[in-house]
């Protein structure tokens, strides 16, 4: 081969190359916390309005049947990025703010697609799936965490808003720390002399219940203990700003080449404190005022992607962590002045809980020109999101990836209406239940029906429950005793899923 034709052929496949970068979309994976099925007004709220997020649900495909993994945050984040049912490894519940990582660096995660297929990644907001491999030093390298699972930048809430140390983590060190200043963090013991909110409730701004009484930090007690790192302590009413900001800047930087963003914002989970612009915006107090807020984030990252070029081929999936909840620890008004607003919409139960409206939850897909705005009813999960963006950017799986993840990639971009089978939902304490397309599966347990601190019915039960819900969506008649067939193929799918990996049963015929 001559030197012409040589350059001839590689400026052929550079071509290609780029013209492969231009036909693969940006992610951008907006994960709201604790947000309910009916919190938001296109999927019926009438008492709190998002404008924002009903713009992407009027523009793209928004879903009627699609689950967080989970009815808890941990579980729910740990499925999301690794494509495998939480309850497939032990220490997968709710995350302790000192725990070290839960997920095995080893592992290929959601980030290494798309970084194997040449995106740049970044986490921004809330992890909580755990720092470090032990006895963290706050003041050090923080590592393992997110750079080691496979994203470029992370500037993260360690755990959540109610626990310490409330500091954010930017790559492997806290941000703004001074040396001087060195922040110690201790579970179940007081460390320091820091205030707490047993000891001094005059200086809280909202008061709260044993557990949230530890550590005061901006006016607000919080589970744990730490002392030191003032400078580089967040404020909560800051939260939505600083965040976004950093979710902006990261879209800015990559936006010539492929990038993902998955931007957890900490809004709606407690402690729900609004910046004073959002205060008052609605009748429901905190909790409604953060549910504006966290529009206002959608809409941010909205205008940006237009403003710099970027909509036409940016994909935003919007969606939750797990079911709503009210009362989760602080006084702040939410069961009193919730009025007429029904959080988890027609679904019975919340966060934690075996029913509905603990693990469905809104999920819209917009993709401007490539998904044909409506609804569809198709059943999904968000652990499908890892198989089905591999299968957009070209990657294979093993068998050892992501066992329990699906691509449902025509779904998702409304192509066929086809979802899973089934699909499994895990509620607090590790209790499973199954549905298909018309029914679900409770499985017996022990437990309360009721947490009572927090209003939710468990939909734990010492006999086994089946519902129609795709006529009863309110799971509000057991048919477990007229049909026996039914509840026995549904219980014996749920056993079967427990001991063999999910995209190889959903690949079978029935």
């Amino acid at each position: 081969m001559n030197i012409i034709a040589v350059v001839l052929v590689c400026c052929a496949l550079s071509a290609c190359t780029v013209t492969l970068n231009k036909q693969s979309p940006n992610i951008v994976l907006i994960y709201a916390d604790d947000l309910g099925y009916g919190d938001v007004s296109c999927y019926g709220a009438t008492e709190v309005q998002t404008p924002n997020i009903d713009r992407l649900a009027q523009q793209g495909l928004r879903f009627t049947n699609a689950y967080s993994a989970a009815a808890t945050c941990t579980p729910s984040r740990y499925a999301l990025l690794t494509g495998e049912y939480a309850f497939r490894r032990e220490g997968t519940g709710i995350a302790p703010g000192d725990a070290p990582l839960i997920i095995d660096p080893s592992r290929r995660t959601l980030p290494d697609v798309f970084s194997e297929a040449g995106y740049k990644t970044g986490i921004v907001g809330k992890w909580h799936l755990g720092l470090g491999s032990g006895n963290l030093d706050w003041n050090g390298e923080i590592k393992p965490g997110p750079l080691e699972l496979g994203f470029d930048y992370c500037f993260i809430i360690p755990a959540t808003g109610d626990r310490v140390p409330c500091v954010f983590v930017e790559n492997h060190h806290v941000a703004g720390l001074e040396t001087n200043d060195p922040i110690r963090v201790r579970y179940g013991k007081k460390i320091g002399e820091d205030p707490t909110g047993m000891e001094n409730p005059e200086l809280l701004k909202v008061r709260a219940d044993r557990q949230h009484s530890e550590t005061i930090v901006n006016g607000i007690s919080r589970i744990g203990y730490m002392a030191g790192g003032n400078a580089a302590r967040w404020v909560d009413e800051k939260l939505a700003d600083v965040l976004t900001e950093k979710a902006v800047s990261f879209i800015d930087k990559h936006k010539e080449r492929p990038f993902f963003l998955y931007f957890s914002l900490h809004d709606i989970h407690v402690p729900r404190m609004p910046n004073s612009r959002f205060v008052g915006r609605t009748n429901m107090g905190a909790r409604g005022d953060v549910i504006v807020q966290l529009d206002w984030c959608v809409g941010e990252i909205i205008r940006t992607l237009e403003s710099r070029g970027l909509s036409d081929n940016t994909m935003i999936i919007f969606t939750s962590d797990n079911g709503p909840v009210l009362n989760d620890g602080y006084m702040d008004e939410a069961e009193e002045r919730v009025g007429n607003h029904k959080m988890a919409g027609p679904l019975r139960g919340g966060k934690y809980s075996s029913f509905e409206g603990g693990t469905r939850v809104p999920f819209i897909v917009w993709w401007r020109d490539h998904i044909k705005p409506g609804v569809s009813d198709a059943l999904i999960s968000q652990i499908d999101l890892f198989a089905s963006f591999a299968k957009i950017t070209g990657q294979t799986l093993s068998d050892q990836d992501a066992g329990d993840s699906i691509d449902l990639l025509p779904a998702l971009l409304g192509k066929s209406t086809d979802g899973r089978k089934y699909i499994v939902e895990q509620a607090m304490g590790g209790y499973l239940s199954i549905r298909d397309r018309e029914w679900k599966f409770i499985a017996p347990g022990p437990g309360p029906e009721l947490m009572k601190d927090k209003n939710i019915e468990t939909g734990r039960s010492p006999v086994p429950q089946l519902y129609h819900v795709k006529y009863d969506i309110g799971e509000k008649e057991n048919q477990a005793e007229i049909q026996p067939e039914k509840l026995g193929e549904m219980s014996e799918r749920l056993k079967r899923i427990q001991q063999t990996p999910d995209r190889l049963i959903n690949s079978q015929s029935y």
